[in-house]
């Protein structure tokens, strides 16, 4: 009886330990933790979704879970966040002219001039702002200031131990957009602290995005919730896109042949680290792109819509179409929040250029503590300045059909092969590997190898394959592919999505691989 006892009691600890943050077990999208719990979430939602109160509680608390999760003790950064901003965009809101000052029963309004009430509206807004950044500072780059001072004083570096919250850019930049907004006027504070943390922590977009505004999801909040069936078939059909794109396309090619290439760039040819350049290209897409089509998928099934976040960006036929497509919810935040408020193009155009350098250097800077993070966002900067002033001068209509296409496919050709230049600086750990990946290409490139090559990686290349024909499949295509799937009934959408899941746990490596966003 005894050891059956041991037995059971390690059991119980186990599966609770299931339960706890583990930082080497991150809850993700496509983890099995995660649909047994968000199976779980929705039979419990789909009883308590009228009751308003009730439900916004119960989501909070799940996504306040859902960053324990990811984070473990950190989830109290979001909330600390969460109560910060909240109070700040109601006290920026509520200042006005006259102020109303309560002293015990006594209430004595004051009058302030125009003056009094512009400095303490930006007063406030700076608080917001030094606080969210101050957070953004200390643990994302601590460390990188410091090793530039020690850099500069000819000291040694030895960094701090300091923890990165998962997603930390993704909730400050969110909560920004509500204080940002109502100090513009734009919109009106809430009035319940548990509906903006609702807003805030909403755990589909939280920890990798989508960046949503407060703008377009906070009217959803008090509106009915309303499922319908084009929502769940949609939804249904980005989250089975999603897993595709992540944890088969992305997960594997990563694993089995570019995190190879990017460990030691000097063991493999030219080719070979070509190849893995396209293929890091191909990965972060479907990663990134794939974790938020789960993300709008996992909203609509709730009945609340996000914008879209990618659309094909490589595509694009120029470097300014690319940021219109890539990361739209990023891009669009630091047009609207950070360019604008340089000044955007309303100053010359040479303060436009400086405005848009300036805007994607501290775009690369977000994305990561390092200077390659910054050549990156300093390359894509020059690229949209050249790009500019190619248009502004040389201003012309082909109306030959031949000579448009023929251009089209050489400024499509010279854009995506810019674009994949540029992940290199992305992806590699330092920027020694930046140099031996680019030496290797144009000293070492061995083409002669290629049929060994291609013999030596028919999956992974018949993965990149499919990768990319699924990239440039026509948009008209994926719209007929999601509304067959919409139009097919609730129990065949499961069944189908089941043999997605069976599927991923085919192509799944033994470790967990976490979305390459949970870093920024």
């Amino acid at each position: 009886m005894s050891e059956l006892t041991k037995i059971f009691d390690f059991d119980l600890i186990r599966f609770c330990n299931v339960f706890l943050y583990n930082p080497k077990e991150p809850l993700i999208f496509s983890s099995g933790l995660f649909l047994f719990l968000f199976t779980a979430f929705l039979l419990v939602y789909a009883l308590i979704q009228k009751h308003q109160r009730t439900k916004i509680l119960f989501v909070t608390c799940f996504s306040l879970y859902f960053y324990y999760k990811s984070s473990g003790v950190y989830f109290l950064l979001l909330v600390l966040t969460t109560l910060v901003d909240f109070v700040l965009a109601k006290a920026i809101y509520k200042t006005e002219n006259e102020v109303e000052i309560s002293l015990g029963k006594a209430r004595i309004h004051v009058s302030l001039t125009d003056r009094m009430v512009k400095v303490i509206r930006n007063s406030l807004l700076v608080l917001s702002l030094s606080f969210n950044l101050g957070i953004l500072l200390y643990f994302k780059y601590t460390n990188f200031f410091y090793e530039i001072f020690t850099t500069l004083t000819d000291q040694k570096f030895d960094p701090f131990d300091i923890f990165l919250p998962v997603g930390v850019s993704f909730f400050t930049f969110q909560s920004l957009s509500y204080t940002l907004d109502v100090f513009r006027k734009n919109l009106k504070p809430l009035n319940s602290p548990l509906d903006y943390a609702f807003f805030v922590s909403f755990f589909p977009q939280l920890v990798a995005g989508p960046i949503v505004r407060a703008s377009d999801f906070i009217p959803q909040i008090f509106k009915k919730v309303v499922v319908t069936r084009e929502m769940i078939g949609r939804g249904i059909f980005l989250i089975i896109v999603g897993l595709i794109k992540k944890a088969i396309i992305a997960d594997y090619i990563s694993i089995n042949y570019v995190d190879r290439i990017f460990d030691n760039p000097t063991l493999y040819s030219g080719l070979e680290n070509l190849v893995g350049v396209y293929g890091y290209a191909l990965q972060i897409y479907c990663d990134f792109s794939g974790y938020s089509d789960m993300a709008i998928g996992i909203a609509l099934l709730l009945g609340y819509h996000f914008n879209i976040n990618f659309d094909a960006p490589y595509q694009s036929i120029n470097i300014t179409e690319f940021w219109r497509r890539w990361h739209i919810s990023l891009s669009s935040w630091l047009r609207d929040y950070l360019y604008i408020s340089l000044g955007g193009n309303r100053k010359g155009k040479i303060r436009t250029y400086v405005n848009l350098f300036l805007t994607m250097l501290l775009g690369g800077l977000w994305h990561g503590a390092a200077i390659r993070f910054v050549i990156w966002g300093a390359l894509h900067g020059l690229a949209l300045i050249i790009h500019k002033l190619f248009t502004s001068l040389f201003k012309f209509q082909i109306k030959n059909v031949f000579a448009l296409k023929s251009l089209n496919l050489l400024s499509w050709l010279l854009t995506f092969h810019f674009v994949c230049f540029c992940w290199i600086f992305f992806r590699a750990d330092t920027m020694n590997v930046v140099g031996q990946v680019l030496t290797q290409i144009a000293f070492h490139f061995n083409g002669n190898i290629i049929l060994d090559f291609i013999l030596g990686y028919p999956v992974v290349l018949a993965m990149m394959l499919i990768g990319f024909l699924f990239h440039f499949t026509p948009i008209s295509w994926e719209l007929s592919m999601e509304k067959l799937v919409a139009r097919t009934p609730l129990v065949l959408k499961a069944v189908l999505l089941v043999l997605i899941i069976i599927l991923v746990v085919q192509f799944r490596s033994s470790d967990i691989q976490p979305f390459i966003y949970f870093q920024f």
